[in-house]
Formats: structure tokens, C-alpha cells, sequence
């Protein structure tokens, strides 16, 4: 009953929660129509002569609310959404019957739908339509995902996919290929499948661009003008506008095509599997999830995502991910039937759409197979498209001040009206001459450049980002980066080389490390070196071998050369991927026992491909001429070690791993066993990853070396004397990261760094705790690898100076790497947090009071998986900061998404791995990317105070104007809004950026109290009445004395507000380094001045201003010096008034007292409480809170000697 009655409550319910906890949830509430409010609408727009329907055009909800009424979702023809970002959007319910849309089919293949061979699975079409068999579907489309109504849950729900809820075991054993008419059941559900971003024409774009609220005040404004006999004025608009409109539709329809052509692939044939066994080619946009599609040997351009069945592909993903190192994918292996397929954790076995697969690798006569998992817009590719189209509003202050701003003109322009009707009837004016001042007032105090002006510094900071090879898709941030407060790091290929050099390896002999071989191609053969020599996923691409850079690296140290499969393979009982072998002459070895063999060649049997989630990769190889076959593995030395048997493993390796790792190096672990020979080929293929990766030996280190790009410590150090926090979010182990961030400079030589080390509860009785560990402790020299630390032995060690001393600290005593860097002044020893993966998602679970802390005072993340550097990041946006992340793609194309100006270092011009692209691959682009972000912002201060001040201005000469009948004329108002406004705020934004960055940021809100001030004191001083008053002699007049010397003055004045509104540094170069602009202001106020000191009479005729030359000079000389009065009170305020340090602390001062309770950034509130306090707690344990409710985590001092004994609480 209660169950029925939850059903009962949940159809009539008018509205639900779709994508409930994601970023995509939304709130949907149903509506049908309602005919009484259908005919008030019709009403209305007779009556409002169809004004309305420009309200529905921008603002499309207002249909549900005056033509429809809210009803159950179940019965609703329309549904209006809410975002997460309380932004409303309307979608039409639509239906279909999959039987009359199948029902031809069943003719043009000549097939009977009633046979069991070919009729649709009831159960695996309802699995991916929501359970729901009917053949009428109800869904509807928002931006290009589709939700179906699902009779089961009586809602709509989001179309599943087989990336959802599909277990791997499910490919092998149930997708084999579908029928035509299965194929054509599921085309109907799904659509096509196709990434198209429709370019629209321009005759659209133009009916579009015309509806525009812009363009709409714009028309109203020139019949305005042109009814009130400014025709020449009412023309330049119009031709400006035009002018102005076809720029603006080239290019938008440049920006459509550009981004088409970027995202869009050739209409390509594909063949596919047929569930009889047979194949057919049919065009890629009819493919749909369940295809099994044959990847042709040649290569191709993915269109769906599809995840490999059978043989191995090498992929190249630069378009996603923005790094072009060739990826090896490897089929979906049995042994993974039980886990939930999903493509972030499967990506080894996934082919994404929009990369490119390179060539293929089959077995024998079988081909490579893929069972195609999502199509359109629901693949990897699709999604990163739809972040393009729909991006999330980036609620920068900015922007909403300004619309708040706008609002108040309109305000003002309210009082101006009813004090100009005042007016106007006091001087007994017409009534349609009232009319036509009154709504003149409106196109005075709101500017319509307004918004084309505060675009302009972005347009030329984006030019020029684009000349510095920064590729920017997407403008807007290019404002927020002039308010980065922070900035994240990659730190391999982004700090770091690409490249790796190879020091030496260090082979473990009887548990001990032995002397470090420079050469690893003079060692002995035996499993260390084979294990080098197989353990990767290179591949052979135009004869050159391709892969990721450490293992090229370490594969060409060996000397052994690699080979693609030949026919000749018999004598590996089947085809290998890659044979390697010995590239010397004692490949032949007569005194092996190798039976027949003479050569001496290993195949790869199988690879287990590099799991960032498992840190680790391994092969099963086979030696030609042994019975058995060999696994060999290698990843972080830690994972390595937990895999092996611990008598393997030398008691000092700890100590020998920090060793190393304190100076920057990257150590890899390298292990090895042998398997039971009964193991034969094709059990290989089969047993799963856990069972072969088990009670190895260990082999030995690979230590290379990541050298820092010669970039890379220059804008650390600007980056921090510009007080910006740099942080390091990596995936190498973290004494290396640590090491680095020294050498870099994100770690002062002097600063300390402690080891956030979180422990998850090992039973139910225990509790999660925190250990706090002062880095570098105990870094002792080992007799092992002392020759390892000499100069003439490591010249590929970081140029860093090492020395080593002893402090005393709370107790501890340990020795530190002090760095010698050319700091000269420290003002203090600042403290560092450096966390690993692991501890950062125990911290997240157990610890969620701590984490704004660590997360404000941590400096260094290690050993992070993609997902946590994205969580990371959103972490600190929510602390308040602006956050700029820097990349090199591929892990990082999460984190890179999410932050509010990610940069990927690709040698792309443009991808959709993040908003900005450098194919400069070094970090110098962040330096570059800030100062013109701060340039652009400030810039778009700058001529939005000056477009104020110009409206200000304009609005109060007015009214001065009309109070006494008397009005600008014609070409004085073309002169002010076309020659000079115009020209002002298109050359403003030409200054450039200044060239070095500042401690200073500049402010990111228009509302704070200096730059209202600045706008206050500008408009009292230009609106001071500089001229006496002359009394009309009747009617309302264009040519008087009064106009003729407000418009002269006004003239001045926004010239005036333009050139102390140019500020040049600490943002912006000086102003006369922007040659047109200084040339445009020069020749404007000599023009003005021209008019006051040789008035020409053809000049003041065309003008319509009174004879200045029938006036004394004295008059002249007057209204210039009160001109130059107003320049010196003008830059006295802008510069010595609202940019004194002292005057902003005093009004910051005094708003937090009037506005005590503000609230403060997270981020400043936590570094207050730090410094406050006495954290961390070096040296002690936190434990998290009990069950029984303790309100907060207790620490513990551990004893100095025994850091792992047992404490008691």
C-alpha cells in the first residue's frame, strides 16, 4: 500500500530532481497549456503591439508563465528547467512510436520482425531506455542529452548508455553484434551519432543579432533621433551600427566554423559485426551502443567511444588531451568480467572519439574489435564540446556589476524624465515634443557602446595571446586571469622536461643494492636488463619507435633493438606484439642451453598497460627456447615493493629511496617472477592482472633524472615576488616533489616542509589519524651510493648545492637539504604542507575540519589521481580563490577544465583539452597570460568608468540644456558620441600590458568603494556650471550661447575623464606608449581648442554654435583656464585622491565599519587563524574525531625515538 501510494505521489508530482549530486542537476517542472491564458497572451501582444514576444525571445520562461499552467510531469507538454546555477531554460516534450518508426524496416530488409533471430531484445533495449518497453517514448532534448520518461520511476531520466552499469563480463559474453532491425530500435532512441556544432547562416545569425536587446535599443533609439529631425546623427548610427553588425556576424560565423571544423570528422563508412556472425559497412553516424565495429588496420579517426575487444590499437589523443605521445590500448580482458566498466577507470581499453587510432595489431586472421559504449554528445569528446557551447556562468563580479550599474543609469534616467516633463511644461512645449525628450533621456544616461566598449581590452588581449602562440577558446577568462591568486603546477613536462635522462640503475644482489651502473647495456644479461628491455608499451610508428618518453629512455639505454611481428612466428606458438632483442653480436650464445634456439629473443606475450590508479605497469614475456614465461613489472618503488616477496627487498631501501628522491631524481622500481610453465599462451591472455603481479622478486632502482625546464625557476620566483602562491599538484612520489618544488623555488631554502601523512582506520576498532613529519629527516648517506653523490659521477644532477647540517626541532633531531638559491633577504621561515593522494582523500573522509587548512597551507600535492587534482582545485575555488591551473594535458585535462583558466602546454593550436592552449611549452605563457588578463581587466575599467562618465556628463549638459528650452544640435551630438567617444573607447584598449607583474592585483569589482569614488568625484567636478545663464527668447533652440558653451566644455571634459582614465602601470604600459590613442586625444583637444580660439564661421556654422570671435578674448581665455582647471582637479583626484594608499585604507576602514559583518574570502579567514595558532603540529598525531562525538580531533606528542609506539589518549 505504501508502496503504491509513494508510485501514486511521485506521477502526480509536478516537478522533479534529475541528476540528483552532479554538476548537471537540475529542477524540472512540467506545464501544459492552458487556453484561457493562451488568449490573454494573444490579447497582450495586440496590445503591446507584439513587444512581448521580444520578452519571450530573452526570456524564454516567460512562456510557461503566460501560456501555460504547472501541471504533472507524467501529462506535461513542456518542461522548464533550473540549473545549478539558477538559470532557466525551456525544452518541448516530444514522442515517438518505435513501431511505425521501425515498421519499414521489416520491408526494406525483407525480414519478419516476429522471428525470434531478429526481433529487438525487449530486456536489452529497456536496459538502455530506462526499463521502459513501451513503444511510445516520451523525452525531451536539453543541451544535446536526452531524458526519457521512465514509467518505472515516473520521471524523466537521463538516457543510460553502456558506460553506466555494465559489467565488463557483459561485453564478451553479450554483445556479439546487433541485427538491422536491433540497430535501427536503437538509432530511434539515441539519434544520430554525430558531434555537430551547427554553424548557422547569416541570415539567421542576423535575425538573431537584430533581436538582440542591443541592436533593439539601438532601432528605437534612430527612429527616436530621426523623429526628432537629427537626421545626420540618426544616420552614422545607423551606418555604425550596420558596420558594426556585419563585424560582429563575420565573426561569430568564423568562430561557428572554426570550432565545426575542429570538432567535426569526415562521414566516413565503418563496418560492423551482425549478430549472425557476418559484417556490414554502414555510414559512422548510424552506429549506436552495442555495435561491434571492426577498427581497420590503416587507422582511423574515432567517432564513438568504444572499448577494445580484441586486439591492440596505438592511439594518438592530442585532441583531448593536447599531448601527442602515441597510447598503446590494449583489449578488455576477462579477468575484469566482475568490475563495472567505466571509461575514466577502463581508459587503457577505451578508444575515445576524436582520437586518432594510428595502426592496429591483430592476431592471426581475427580483427581488431570494439563494442561501441557511448555515441554524439555522450562521449568523452562530446562532453568537452558541450563545456564549448554551454559553458558554466563564470559569476565574475565584474560583469554583474555592471548590469547593476546599467540598472542605476536607468534610475537616473527615470528622474531625468519626470524632471525634464517638469520642465517642458513649465516652458509650455507641445506635447509630442515632451514625449520625444523624455525618451531622448534614456538614449543619454544608458550608453548603447556600453557593452561593445568593455569587450574591447579582451578582443586586443586576445590578438595579442594569439601572436605569443596562447590560444584561447574562451575570451571571457581572459579577464579572469588578471584576478589569479593562485596557480597549480604539473609538475613532470610542466615544471620539468619531457624528456628523462637515464643516471644509472642500481641492481639488488643477495637483498643488498649494489655499485650503480651508468651503462646498463655492459650488465650482464639477465632478468634486470631483459626487464628493462620489455617492460613498456613501445610501438614501431614509420620505422621510428613511439611511446611515453621514460620508456623510449630507458629502452635505448638497453641497446636492444625492437621489432614489429613478422609471418615468421611459429616458433613463438603464436603471434607476439613486439619481439626484442640484443642489437650486438653475442645475441648468438652457443653455450646457453636454449635447445634449438641459437638467438637469444624475447616476446611480449601480454601487456598490463600503466595505471595511474595503480602506479604501476607489467608484461608477461616469454624467452625463446625456456619452458616458462616471465612477468616483469615496474612503477613507484613503494607499489613495487608491496607486490614482492619481503626477502627480497634490501632492509635499507627506504633510506636509499629518500636519497635519491631529495635530489630531484625519479625512481622507478623494477620486479620480476617466473610462471609455472603449465601457463600456456592462451591462459595468459586470460588470468587476471592480481594473480601474475604477486610474490615477485625485486630487481633493483632505475634512477633518472627530471631536469626543471631553464624557465621554470625565473617565473617561480616572479610568480612569488608577486605574492602569488604556487602550488605543485603531481603524480610522482613526494620526497621527489619536494625536492623539485626546492630547486624551483616554490619552497624557500630556509622553509620547512612537513609530511601530512593520513592513516585510515585499520580495523573497526581503530581510528584514522594524521601523522605530521618534518620533510628530510634522517637523510643519512649510504655507503651504497655514495659514489652515486660524487660531481664526477652525476653530472645529470640539478644544479642545486646540497649541504648538509644538523637542527635541533622539537625535540627531533634531523639532518635537511639546504638549497643555495640567489635569494638574498628572507624575511621569515615559512612553513609547507606536502600531501600524498592517499592522505588527501583520508583527510576528505575522516578529517573534513582540516582540510581548508591543508589545502591553504599546503604547497605540495604527490602521488594525486586525475579526479583528485580536479577535487583539489574545486577545494580552493570554494575557499575563495581564483585558481589558474597549468598542464601539459592528458591527467590533467580534468583539473584544467575546472579551474578558472586552465592552460595546457600543447603543440596544438587549438583543442578542447582547456580554455587556453600555449604551444610554448614552458610555464612562461602563465606570467603572459596574467599580465595581459590584468591589462585586459583593467582596461574594461577603464572604459566603463569612462562610458559612466561620458553618459554623467552628457546627461547633466542636458538637463541644463532643457531647463532652459534649449537643446545640442544635431552635429554637436555626431561630433561628441562618433568622433570623439567612439574613437576613445576603441583606442583605450590598444595599450598594452605592463611588462613586469606587480604584488598589486587589480580590483575586481566595479562596486568598490575607490572606484565609486573615483566615478563620484569625476561627475561632481564635471558637472560644476562653468558659464553664466542667458534667458530663451521662446521656444526651444539649438543654436545659443548656452549650448554653444556646454558643448565646447563637454567637449573638453570627456577628453579629460579619458585621459586620467588610461592608467598605465602597474597594469597597463604608460599612455603614450599607445601612439594612436595619445595622437587621437592631442588632435581632438587641439580641435576643441581650435573652436574656442579661431572660431572659422563655416566651422561654427556647421556646428550651429554662436560666434566666439563676437565675444572678448577674455571669455575665450576664461573658458579655457576653467577647461584646464577641471584637467588638474580631475587628475588630482584619479591620481593623488582614490589611488593613495592612505585614502583606500581609510575608506576600507570605513566601510568595515559601517559593514562590519562582509564576509571575507574562506581562504583569508583560515590564513588569519594560522597565524594565530601554532600549526601544524610537528611531531605529534592527529587522531579524528570517535564515534561517540568528539568535537574535535586530538593530537598527541609522539615520543622522538619511538614514532610508531602505541599511544593512548
Amino acid at each position: 500500500m505504501n508502496g503504491g501510494t509513494s508510485n501514486m505521489s511521485r506521477l502526480l508530482a509536478d516537478y522533479a530532481v534529475l541528476n540528483q549530486g552532479t554538476d548537471d542537476e537540475l529542477i524540472c517542472y512540467g506545464y501544459e497549456d492552458n487556453k484561457v491564458k493562451k488568449f490573454i497572451f494573444l490579447v497582450l501582444v495586440v496590445v503591446t503591439f507584439g513587444l512581448i514576444l521580444l520578452l519571450l525571445y530573452w526570456k524564454p520562461e516567460l512562456e510557461c508563465y503566460l501560456k501555460k499552467s504547472k501541471c504533472a510531469l507524467y501529462k506535461a507538454d513542456t518542461v522548464l528547467l533550473e540549473d545549478h546555477y539558477q538559470q532557466k531554460h525551456v525544452c518541448s516534450i516530444k514522442t515517438f512510436n518505435l513501431e511505425e518508426e521501425l515498421s519499414e524496416f521489416s520491408d526494406a530488409y525483407n525480414r519478419d520482425e516476429s522471428s525470434p533471430e531478429n526481433h529487438t531484445d525487449v530486456n536489452d533495449v529497456a536496459s538502455l531506455t530506462v526499463q521502459q518497453p513501451d513503444p511510445i517514448i516520451c523525452y525531451f532534448d536539453f543541451q544535446h542529452v536526452r531524458y526519457i520518461w521512465s514509467k518505472h520511476l515516473k520521471t524523466y531520466t537521463r538516457l543510460l548508455d553502456l558506460s553506466a552499469n555494465t559489467k565488463c563480463g557483459e561485453f564478451h559474453e553479450k554483445y556479439k553484434g546487433l541485427s538491422v532491425l536491433q540497430q535501427a530500435h536503437r538509432r530511434v532512441v539515441y539519434g544520430e551519432n554525430s558531434i555537430d556544432v551547427e554553424v548557422k547562416s547569416y541570415w539567421r545569425l542576423f535575425i538573431e543579432e537584430v533581436l538582440n536587446p542591443f541592436y533593439i535599443f539601438q532601432i528605437a533609439s534612430i527612429i527616436l533621433w530621426s523623429l526628432d529631425q537629427y537626421y545626420y546623427y540618426a544616420a552614422c548610427i545607423f551606418l555604425i551600427s550596420c558596420i558594426s553588425m556585419g563585424v560582429s556576424l563575420y565573426e561569430t560565423k568564423r568562430q561557428m566554423v572554426t570550432l565545426h571544423n575542429m570538432v567535426s570528422t569526415a562521414s566516413t563508412a565503418v563496418s560492423v559485426v551482425r549478430e549472425d556472425g557476418t559484417y556490414d559497412n554502414i555510414p559512422v553516424t548510424d552506429l549506436v551502443p552495442g555495435d561491434v565495429i571492426v577498427i581497420p588496420s590503416h587507422g582511423c579517426t574515432m567517432t564513438c567511444d568504444a572499448v577494445l575487444m580484441a586486439g591492440t590499437c596505438i592511439v594518438n589523443e592530442s585532441m583531448l588531451t593536447g599531448e601527442s605521445v602515441p597510447i598503446t590500448k590494449t583489449p578488455l580482458h576477462q579477468c575484469e568480467d566482475e568490475e563495472i566498466y567505466s571509461p575514466e577507470q577502463h581508459k587503457r581499453h577505451t578508444l575515445f572519439s576524436g582520437t586518432k587510432v594510428i595502426q592496429t595489431r591483430y592476431y592471426g586472421q581475427y580483427k581488431v574489435l570494439a563494442v561501441v559504449v557511448r555515441t554524439g554528445f555522450s562521449t568523452a569528446k562530446g562532453e568537452l564540446v558541450r563545456g564549448i557551447l554551454f559553458p558554466k556562468p563564470l559569476g565574475f563580479k565584474f560583469y554583474q556589476d555592471a548590469m547593476r550599474f546599467i540598472m542605476f543609469l536607468a534610475v537616473v534616467a527615470l528622474f531625468g524624465m519626470c524632471y525634464s516633463i517638469i520642465q517642458y511644461i513649465r516652458l509650455k512645449a507641445s506635447p509630442e515634443r515632451i514625449i520625444l525628450r523624455v525618451l531622448d533621456i534614456i538614449t543619454i544616461i544608458v550608453p548603447p557602446a556600453l557593452p561593445a566598449a568593455m569587450t574591447v581590452g579582451t578582443v586586443y588581449a586576445q590578438n595579442r595571446l594569439k601572436k605569443k602562440q596562447i590560444y584561447c577558446i574562451s575570451p571571457p577568462r581572459i579577464n579572469f586571469c588578471g584576478r589569479l591568486n593562485l596557480l597549480c603546477f604539473d609538475k613532470t613536462g610542466t615544471l620539468t622536461e619531457d624528456g628523462l635522462d637515464l643516471g644509472k640503475v642500481i641492481p639488488v644482489k643477495d637483498k643488498n643494492f649494489t655499485h650503480g651502473i651508468n651503462d646498463p647495456s655492459l650488465m650482464e644479461r639477465g632478468d634486470f636488463l631483459v626487464g628493462m628491455a620489455t617492460c613498456h608499451s613501445l610501438t614501431i610508428i614509420d620505422g621510428e619507435i613511439s611511446g611515453d618518453p621514460m620508456d623510449v629512455i630507458m629502452f635505448n639505454a638497453t641497446k636492444w633493438s625492437l621489432e614489429e611481428p613478422g609471418r615468421d612466428t611459429s616458433k613463438f606458438d603464436t603471434i607476439m606484439p613486439t619481439v626484442v632483442r640484443p642489437a650486438t653480436k653475442d645475441t648468438f650464445m652457443p653455450d646457453e642451453d636454449l635447445g634449438d634456439a641459437t638467438q637469444f629473443e624475447v616476446g611480449i606475450v601480454r601487456q598490463f598497460t600503466f595505471s595511474s590508479s595503480l602506479k604501476r605497469m607489467s608484461v608477461i614475456t616469454r624467452t625463446l627456447g625456456k619452458s616458462h614465461m616471465d612477468v616483469y613489472c615496474k612503477g613507484a618503488v613503494e607499489t613495487i615493493c608491496m607486490l614482492c616477496n619481503q626477502d627480497t627487498v634490501p632492509e635499507d631501501i627506504d633510506g636509499v629511496l629518500r636519497q635519491y628522491a631529495v635530489q630531484g631524481l625519479r625512481v622507478i622500481g623494477l620486479a620480476s617472477r617466473s610462471l609455472d610453465p603449465k601457463i600456456t599462451w592462451h591462459q595468459a591472455q586470460r588470468i587476471p592482472r592480481d594473480k601474475v603481479e604477486c610474490d615477485m622478486t625485486f630487481l633493483g632502482l632505475i634512477v633518472m633524472q627530471n631536469k626543471l625546464k631553464k624557465e621554470t625557476k625565473p617565473v617561480i620566483k616572479t610568480l612569488l615576488a608577486a605574492n602569488l602562491r604556487c602550488v605543485m599538484i603531481t603524480g610522482d612520489m613526494i620526497t621527489t616533489a619536494v625536492s623539485v618544488a626546492r630547486n624551483c623555488g616554490m619552497v624557500g631554502s630556509r622553509d620547512r616542509v612537513v609530511i601530512v601523512d593520513a592513516h585510515k582506520p585499520e580495523s573497526s576498532n581503530d581510528q584514522a589519524r594524521i601523522e605530521w613529519e618534518l620533510s628530510e629527516m634522517n637523510v643519512e648517506e649510504s655507503p651504497e651510493t655514495s659514489d652515486y653523490d660524487s660531481e664526477d659521477t652525476t653530472p645529470f644532477l640539478t644544479s642545486s648545492l646540497y649541504e648538509k647540517f644538523s637542527t635541533d626541532f622539537k625535540g627531533y633531531k634531523y639532518h635537511a637539504a639546504k638549497q643555495v638559491t640567489s635569494r638574498v633577504q628572507i624575511d621569515e621561515v615559512q612553513t609547507h604542507l606536502a600531501v600524498s593522494g592517499k592522505s588527501f582523500s583520508v583527510i576528505e573522509k575522516y578529517f573534513p575540519d582540516l582540510l581548508p587548512k591543508i589545502c591553504v597551507q599546503g604547497t605540495i600535492f604527490a602521488r594525486m589521481l586525475p579526479d583528485q587534482k580536479c577535487q583539489l582545485i574545486q577545494k580552493q575555488q570554494e575557499l575563495g580563490y581564483i585558481v589558474g591551473m597549468c598542464g601539459d594535458g592528458a591527467n590533467d585535462c580534468e583539473a584544467l577544465k575546472a579551474a578558472h583558466a586552465g592552460i595546457s602546454l600543447s603543440e596544438a593550436e587549438a583543442s578542447v583539452a582547456a580554455p587556453f592552449t600555449s604551444r610554448v611549452n614552458h610555464i612562461e605563457c602563465v606570467v603572459t597570460l596574467m599580465r595581459e588578463g590584468r591589462g585586459a581587466l583593467v582596461t574594461s575599467f577603464g572604459c566603463f568608468k569612462y562610458m559612466a562618465l561620458y553618459s554623467f556628463i552628457q546627461f547633466i549638459s542636458v538637463m541644463i540644456l532643457y531647463t532652459y528650452g534649449v537643446n545640442l544640435g544635431d552635429m554637436q551630438f555626431l561630433y561628441i558620441d562618433l568622433v570623439i567617444t567612439t574613437t576613445i573607447a576603441v583606442l583605450m584598449g590598444y595599450t598594452q600590458s605592463y611588462e613586469r607583474l606587480s604584488v598589486q592585483r587589480p580590483e575586481g569589482s566595479l562596486v568598490k568603494p575607490s572606484n565609486l569614488l573615483s566615478i563620484l568625484l569625476q561627475v561632481f567636478c564635471a558637472a560644476q556650471s562653468w558659464y553664466e545663464v542667458v534667458e530663451p527668447e521662446g521656444g526651444e533652440m539649438k543654436v545659443s550661447w548656452e549650448s554653444t558653451v556646454i558643448f565646447i566644455s563637454s567637449s573638453f571634459q570627456y577628453i579629460v575623464v579619458a585621459f586620467v582614465f588610461s592608467k598605465g602601470p602597474p597594469f597597463r604600459k604608460r599612455i603614450y606608449t599607445n601612439v594612436p590613442y595619445l595622437a587621437s586625444l592631442l588632435l581632438l583637444t587641439a580641435f576643441s581648442a581650435g573652436l574656442v580660439l579661431l572660431p572659422w564661421k563655416p566651422l561654427m556654422d556647421f556646428f550651429t554654435l554662436m560666434r566666439l570671435d563676437q565675444k572678448p578674448v577674455m571669455f575665450r581665455a576664461l573658458l579655457l583656464t576653467i577647461v584646464a582647471a577641471h584637467f588638474i582637479v580631475a587628475v588630482i583626484i584619479e591620481y593623488l585622491v582614490t589611488d593613495n594608499k592612505t585614502m583606500k585604507s581609510c575608506i576600507k576602514r570605513c566601510v568595515q565599519c559601517l559593514r562590519p559583518k562582509k564576509s571575507q574570502s574562506a581562504y583569508k579567514r583560515v590564513e588569519r587563524e594560522l597565524v594565530l595558532a601554532d600549526w601544524p603540529p610537528v611531531g605529534q598525531v592527529t587522531y579524528a574525531p570517535t564515534v561517540c562525538g568528539d568535537a574535535d580531533p586530538t593530537s598527541i606528542m609522539l615520543d622522538n625515538m619511538q614514532a610508531d609506539a602505541t599511544v593512548t589518549r
